[in-house]
């Protein structure tokens, strides 16, 4: 059977994060909504997605296709019947189509099912950018689970000082742990392959640092939070979601926020996550190009790849930037940030595409990376979006 992850309707809910890659591919708990399905499965998927994003995100066909709504989240009693469906049947929740089983070719972003089940059972979806950090500790806590199942954690250093269950906390191969305090009483610690969690970090869980990613000395990091991979943080976080390859690498708050890709906060950014009046937050929607209740007291930040922040910079309570965004100066920012936007709360104006292009290269290259033609291409659609 051949699985394919769609974007679905929810897509647009969850901008400025799929601007720049597939449902798929946004990070909840420890791994990917890909990553989790791949597990659930137990095979490899391909996606489909939006026309300009699917050359870096190719769509494999195969005889049998099996189509799986990205949003919705993988268990036991959904796997069981997407692996069941039959030839043009498909399943639908509350008029959301959730999986379809086509044989043969189909269209680009055009599948038909003739049979239709309405899927009784309580499922969990993906609907919005929130979410991604409102149900992070619930996702770090059943991602911990699966891959720690049946294996042994690396030696943790007696330089750190340890709360809670020992077996609620698992070191990969290579990573340097030294000096830390970690407190796994509230939920599990997970530090990934190659990690350095620096001397004087503070951490409680329900936590997850993943590959290759640095926190820095005296971080001080609640649970539920996400640090994705190839990321460099410090400072006071709460809440947080780093998708990944982004840097916080200074003091500063961040709290009930979601950070995408190649970001970069400069030294004392912060973002208040709760309103002096203690009044539900509100945060821009993209399809209903309005703020929108998002029935939360705390929500902080959700930033797009490729976005910068000015030293000293500040966020308000629900504050949406978009991709390739360079925000400075004093005051405190404006609450919606359109992507490719320059400037201050004095005034904002158009990034220059040549150099958001320029700057993107820079900042790839400094991993070892291209932006390659491909890349610049997506970089130009999301500006006529």
């Amino acid at each position: 059977m051949n699985y394919i992850l769609f974007d679905g309707p929810l897509r647009d809910n969850l901008l400025p994060l799929t601007f720049t890659r597939p449902v798929a591919d946004i990070r909840l708990g420890i791994s990917t909504l890909r990553e989790k399905w791949e597990d659930a499965l137990k095979t490899t998927v391909s996606v489909l997605t939006e026309k300009y994003l699917s050359e870096k995100f190719p769509l494999s066909k195969g005889k049998r296709n099996v189509l799986v709504n990205a949003s919705a989240l993988p268990d036991k009693e959904l796997i069981f019947l997407i692996e069941n469906l039959k030839p043009g049947e498909q399943l639908v929740k509350d008029g959301i189509r959730i999986a379809a089983r086509i044989d043969g070719d189909f269209e680009y972003g055009d599948f038909k099912a003739d049979i239709t089940n309405e899927i009784i059972a309580e499922i969990g979806f993906l609907k919005n950018t929130w979410d991604i950090f409102a149900m992070n500790g619930k996702y770090i806590e059943m991602d911990f689970a699966t891959l720690t199942r049946g294996r042994a954690s690396a030696k943790l250093s007696e330089t750190n000082s340890i709360r809670g269950d020992r077996n609620n906390i698992f070191i990969e191969e290579g990573a340097i742990v030294e000096f830390a305090y970690l407190n796994a009483e509230a939920g599990p610690v997970y530090i990934g392959r190659d990690v350095e969690i620096m001397e004087g970090s503070k951490i409680r869980g329900p936590f997850a640092s993943c590959e290759n990613s640095t926190i820095k000395m005296d971080a001080k990091i609640y649970g539920a939070t996400t640090i994705g991979p190839h990321c460099k943080v410090g400072g006071e976080l709460n809440n947080v979601v780093f998708i990944g390859y982004s840097n916080k690498a200074h003091d500063g708050f961040l709290g009930n926020a979601v950070i995408g890709e190649w970001c970069n906060l400069g030294a004392d950014t912060n973002n208040s996550n709760l309103k002096n009046t203690y009044e539900e937050v509100k945060l821009w929607s993209y399809p209903e190009k309005r703020f929108v209740k998002t029935g939360l007291q705390f929500c902080g930040l959700i930033m797009g790849d490729h976005s910068k922040s000015g030293i000293n910079t500040m966020f308000n309570t629900g504050t949406v930037v978009g991709v390739s965004c360079n925000v400075f100066g004093a005051g405190f920012q404006r609450n919606f940030i359109p992507s490719f936007s320059w400037g201050s709360p004095a005034g904002m104006q158009a990034y220059n595409m040549t150099k958001a292009i320029q700057v993107a290269k820079a900042v790839y290259s400094r991993r070892g990376m291209e932006f390659d033609p491909l890349e610049e291409d997506i970089f130009k659609c999301i500006a006529s979006y």
